[in-house]
């Protein structure tokens, strides 16, 4: 059996770009592809049995080919990767990678080779992640607002005028929620707005 996998993490990842590359690589290894395992908007960080990929991995048998697009499609860590790997190397089945060329052999190059190649993909998401953070806080220390603004102007408008009667009913004892809901905006607007008069 030779199974293509693909994985994509994202709508905007587009899978049929990972099918020509494997379909690309069978031709090339003088194969075809018998079946076709999909996982769709999940991430590479979700252990293999919570998605199909760990399905295949229960079903593979001696001389089973395994082509995807690359390792890091497997998994986001380096020993899941090497996990995914052993079994395919105890099960007797081969694995070959489209983008980094690779090819699971009984060997200690495809060892040390797959290695190399999941502890670089997996340093790069490290680099990239850590980027991101500092960018971030740079922002943020600039005065930049981050995230979602609770409780917009438009919402706040309704509530002009309105402070005396929302202290009245807190004074009643009348809690957030329900206070938030006879004037029709979201609790957190209405505590946003009360911040200003604290």
């Amino acid at each position: 059996m030779v199974y293509g996998y693909v994985r994509v993490s994202t709508d905007r990842q587009d899978c049929k770009n990972q099918k020509l590359g494997i379909e690309r690589k069978a031709l090339e290894l003088g194969l075809c592809i018998d079946r076709y395992i999909q996982d769709d908007g999940i991430s590479g960080a979700c252990e293999p049995e919570d998605r199909a990929l760990g399905g295949m991995l229960k079903q593979l048998r001696a001389g089973d080919i395994i082509i995807c697009s690359e390792l890091s499609r497997l998994g986001r860590k380096i020993f899941m990767i090497m996990r995914i790997l052993e079994c395919c190397m105890n099960t007797g089945a081969r694995l070959y990678t489209v983008k980094d060329g690779y090819e699971l052999g009984d060997n200690i190059q495809s060892k040390v080779l797959a290695f190399a190649f999941g502890l670089s993909a997996e340093i790069e998401r490290e680099l990239i992640s850590r980027r991101t953070k500092e960018a971030l806080e740079v922002r943020r220390r600039s005065g930049a607002v981050l995230g979602r603004v609770q409780g917009s102007k438009n919402k706040r408008k309704k509530l002009d005028g309105k402070i005396v009667y929302i202290k009245q009913q807190m004074e009643m004892g009348i809690p957030k929620y329900k206070i938030a809901k006879k004037l029709h905006v979201a609790q957190a607007t209405l505590r946003h707005y009360m911040n200003h008069f604290n």
